[in-house]
């Protein structure tokens, strides 16, 4: 059986955001050569996501408003964890809303997804970087 291991970093310039990163995971199964087995992608840090839905403005603007509501950012002293100086506690609850991995089929060399499946990262406390494993494993 093979491995294969890439990190991806992001910066996104805005406090939250979502980055189709089907791409670059795509590139990834390219450069690793297995064609049978799986591929697990997830974010590093503890207030980003990826997750697998639908590339569609619509949606993705129907997760901002949807995940705010459930954890809004402020006021930011609503939340425990922002009385020891940070001001993210909010982006820790989105990302456990939405998931810290993916894990997909690998099926022919390529990601077996059904329709309109794609593979996102989402981010709720950016500005700076951060990263995504991607770790590739079959034959």
């Amino acid at each position: 059986m093979k491995s294969y291991r890439e990190e991806l970093w992001f910066n996104v310039p805005d406090r939250r955001g979502f980055v189709n990163i089907t791409p670059k995971v795509e590139a990834c199964l390219r450069e690793s050569g297995i064609q049978e087995g799986l591929c697990l992608v997830n974010a590093m840090h503890i207030t980003a996501s990826v997750y697998v839905n639908d590339d569609e403005r619509g949606l993705l603007g129907d997760y901002e408003e949807w995940l705010e509501e459930l954890a809004p950012h402020a006021p930011i002293n609503q939340y425990r964890h922002n009385r020891t100086g940070e001001d993210n506690a909010d982006a820790h609850l989105k990302r456990q809303i939405m998931g810290r991995e993916v894990v997909v089929a690998v099926t022919g060399g390529r990601l077996d997804f059904g329709p309109w499946e794609q593979i996102f990262y989402g981010e709720f406390d950016g500005r700076r970087r951060k990263r995504v494993l991607v770790k590739i494993i079959g034959e």
